[in-house]
């Protein structure tokens, strides 16, 4: 354990972290770094799956939710779904919720119980964006009549960044592409096609759109596998969303939470490799109706994926962030957000896997009625 930390220790303080947000991409030169694989016989997020005769599960071939793509659109429930990192938008204008997250595409319900999908999300076309076959965490947002589609998109052909003896880091950042419609088409935003939001050599995730006395802010992960210490940052954007106009923020760091635990002593492998480090996921940002500002987000600690909460002493974004003792959702579940139902009902969506299973969306009750967050029992529409 003690080798784990100084490993960690060093890599912190060895790895230089950028502040500059232009956005000309220059090329690098650079040699991909030698990376640790995990030992025999573990497991973890990313790795493959076996069955009871421990043999390997072929990995499910991913579509890209680009409207270019021909998909096949069938009615499921909730339950039947395999999906990380869910968001769902309640839709007044329509009556309809959209379901989206990971892998990118969207589905539609009218009553929480039945679902129509997946339909393509986006157009990319002419863009660094296009081709890529999976995005991450993806969000709908409705922001002054128009809808907005944050997701991240990863580029798995452009080395942008070397962690000696660690990680190589491909271009990976969180866009946002705007619709006339919830269901799309999303395009982007910004008339540059090779446009990145935040520095091109950062490894960026689970950006989300924050709005604040008028301002909107793009809240995000810097992903732990770059930095060691996961981040949790901000940056703010023009009024039209196009563009960022400052320099990130720092909010918190991911090791700040007591519940969330060093990977490689909690034994989690990624993708793989051994890294050890401390994960920040799946930011959203909300007010109880006391007006007291929060925020949701995702780490790895006793129990695997967990649930966190965090809290603004300041009431704006800028915080201090106050970290919660214990997890709000625990049992490997966790990257929620919350929305109301046209009933008026407040729910938390969140996904959830048994053991290295496949991950499923889940539905609670939440009360936001006081200062903090109370989880209610599991919800069945």
């Amino acid at each position: 354990m003690k080798k784990i930390f100084f490993l960690v220790a060093m890599l912190v303080v060895s790895y230089p972290v950028q502040t500059s947000t232009a956005q000309t991409v220059e090329k690098k030169s650079l040699i991909p770094t030698v990376t640790i694989p995990a030992p025999p016989g573990s497991k973890g997020f990313g790795m493959p799956e076996t069955n009871k005769s421990n043999t390997t599960i072929p990995r499910m071939r991913w579509t890209s939710a680009s409207v270019t793509e021909p998909r096949e659109i069938i009615t499921t429930s909730l339950d039947s779904m395999s999906m990380s990192d869910p968001y769902i938008l309640a839709d007044d204008a329509t009556k309809t919720y959209y379901l989206t997250g990971s892998g990118g595409c969207i589905y539609k319900s009218k009553d929480l119980k039945t679902w129509t999908g997946p339909y393509g999300a986006y157009d990319v076309r002419g863009t660094w964006m296009e081709g890529i076959s999976f995005v991450a965490a993806a969000e709908i947002h409705l922001v002054n009549g128009k809808y907005y589609y944050a997701a991240s998109f990863g580029d798995r052909k452009e080395l942008v960044d070397v962690i000696p003896r660690r990680y190589n880091v491909y271009r990976h950042q969180t866009m946002i592409l705007v619709s006339e419609k919830a269901e799309g088409p999303f395009k982007p935003l910004n008339p540059d096609p090779n446009y990145d939001y935040l520095p091109h050599d950062w490894d960026i995730i689970d950006g989300t759109i924050w709005y604040e006395n008028g301002v909107p802010y793009f809240v995000f992960s810097h992903e732990w596998m770059q930095t060691v210490d996961g981040t949790m940052e901000y940056i703010k954007l023009s009024p039209d969303l196009s563009k960022t106009v400052t320099d990130p923020i720092v909010l918190f760091r991911a090791s700040e939470a007591s519940w969330a635990l060093e990977m490689v002593g909690n034994g989690e492998m990624t993708f793989g490799l051994k890294l050890p480090g401390w994960v920040t996921d799946g930011p959203e940002l909300f007010r109880t109706k006391t007006g007291k500002l929060g925020m949701l987000w995702a780490s790895w600690g006793a129990g695997r994926y967990l649930q966190g909460v965090a809290y603004s002493e300041s009431g704006t974004v800028d915080g201090p962030w106050v970290q919660e003792e214990k997890p709000l959702v625990g049992n490997n579940s966790g990257h929620g957000m919350m929305f109301t139902t046209f009933e008026g009902k407040h729910l938390l969506v969140i996904h959830h896997a048994e053991g290295d299973g496949p991950r499923k969306p889940r539905l609670y009750e939440i009360d936001d009625s006081g200062d903090k967050l109370v989880l209610g029992p599991r919800y069945n529409p």
